[in-house]
Order: structure tokens, then C-alpha cells, then sequence
């Protein structure tokens, strides 16, 4: 799946089934659906990726210091550029 793909299926009611996890966060947030992308990340504590979508979520959410925290642990710089490029950069890491 190329990553224009999967920004086209967020016209869908629901993601598809064969997106990973993490996929499926991103899609959800992407959606308006902080909490279910939040839950998927929670899901998983511990684990480096989902660490890293829990940092990012938080970042969107406006919770820098939560967002450091998880990226610290994620073992990731908070980025300075965008969140839709953030997002991005996610989408296409997790697709491969």
C-alpha cells in the first residue's frame, strides 16, 4: 500500500483490516478519534513504536511535557516541524 492509498482511505468508515496496529491509530487519529488512536498506543507500553505513537499523540493533544516524556522513552527527538508532517513521516515508517 503507498501512503496516498492510505490517505485515501480515510473517506471510509472504517479502516481496513489488513493495516497493522499502528496503522490503524494513525487512521483514527487522523479521523477525529484521538481516544481510539490513545488506546492503541496505551496497549502496548514498552514496546519503541508504540511509545513513539504515544508521543506523538500527546504532542497533538497540546501535553508537552507528556509528549517529552514518551518520546524520551520512545527514544525519539521531538520534532520541530509540523504534526501533518509528523503524521506523515509515521504513516510512511509504519507502511513498510
Amino acid at each position: 500500500m503507498t501512503f496516498q492509498e492510505f490517505k485515501n482511505s480515510l473517506s471510509e468508515e472504517r479502516p481496513t483490516a489488513d493495516f497493522s496496529v499502528l496503522l490503524k491509530a494513525l487512521w483514527y487519529d487522523a479521523k477525529g478519534d484521538w481516544e481510539a488512536a490513545h488506546n492503541i498506543a496505551q496497549s502496548r507500553e514498552g514496546t519503541r513504536d508504540y511509545d513513539r505513537l504515544h508521543a506523538y499523540l500527546h504532542r497533538k493533544e497540546g501535553d508537552q511535557w507528556n509528549a517529552g516524556y514518551w518520546y524520551r522513552r520512545a527514544r525519539a527527538e521531538m520534532p520541530s516541524y509540523s504534526l501533518e508532517k509528523e503524521w506523515e513521516e509515521l504513516v510512511k515508517q509504519w507502511l513498510v
